[in-house]
């Protein structure tokens, strides 16, 4: 796994420049469906080539570069909208990517060692990968349709106080935590020897699901959630 960068984002920095201090920025402009060849664009340039709100990139690139969210300024509905694209395309690469990725490097580890905690390995993972496989469920069959609504609408609606933001907020979990007792089963308890590229492998697709995963749960606990609470409030007030 890349380190992760404490440069805080301007908006007159090029995109490039980041990239090449912090490549986790890359899942970033994949989550954005933003191509790779971003020239010598700097951030504004790049926002507005891709009608992507420049608060909202720069309030996010700097979570992937371990950093805060409070200097930014209130998001808008459109920003919001944006947030929960952003979230669905990272669902999409959990699922499609990292999930069939790693799955992959187990199976290739018991194919060539027969050590029982292999066997333990594989069912730990599965079993989590289950747990996320419900909260993404949740979230795009519950909590991101009843975000749309809410940004869609204007004024009070009694459909609103059959869910909200808190209620939405008390169900979110950190999916990420349990994949520290995987690595650390990995670093402890697996008794294998060699296949160091293969293990390692699988070592930095745990490392890379994780901090993705952790973003994620910040994007949603920082920005969509507040807003989303703060919308509800306007509208019954």
């Amino acid at each position: 796994m890349y380190h992760t960068s404490k440069i805080k984002v301007k908006s007159y920095m090029k995109m490039a420049d980041l990239i090449d201090d912090n490549p986790n920025l890359l899942l970033m402009l994949q989550h954005f469906n933003i191509d790779f060849r971003v020239s010598d664009q700097t951030v504004s340039q790049l926002c507005t080539n891709y009608g992507i709100s420049e608060n909202l990139f720069i309030s996010i690139a700097n979570l992937y570069n371990s950093l805060g969210t409070k200097a930014q300024h209130p998001y808008t509905r459109d920003d919001l909208m944006q947030v929960i694209d952003f979230l669905k395309h990272s669902h999409h690469y959990y699922r499609s990517d990292k999930y069939p990725q790693i799955s992959s490097y187990i199976r290739q580890l018991q194919e060539n060692h027969s050590a029982k905690e292999l066997k333990l390995l594989e069912k730990f993972f599965n079993e989590y990968f289950t747990e996320v496989m419900e909260h993404l469920d949740y979230e795009d069959n519950i909590a991101f349709p009843y975000f749309i609504t809410l940004l869609k609408k204007s004024g009070d609606s009694g459909e609103q106080e059959l869910y909200s933001s808190v209620e939405y907020g008390e169900h979110h979990t950190d999916i990420e935590l349990k994949l520290k007792d995987l690595k650390h089963l990995l670093l402890k308890y697996v008794k294998i020897e060699n296949d160091l590229d293969l293990r390692r492998r699988l070592f930095f697709a745990l490392y890379e699901l994780e901090f993705d995963l952790y973003i994620h749960s910040l994007i949603e606990e920082t920005i969509l959630i507040p807003a989303g609470v703060s919308i509800e409030k306007e509208q019954h007030a």
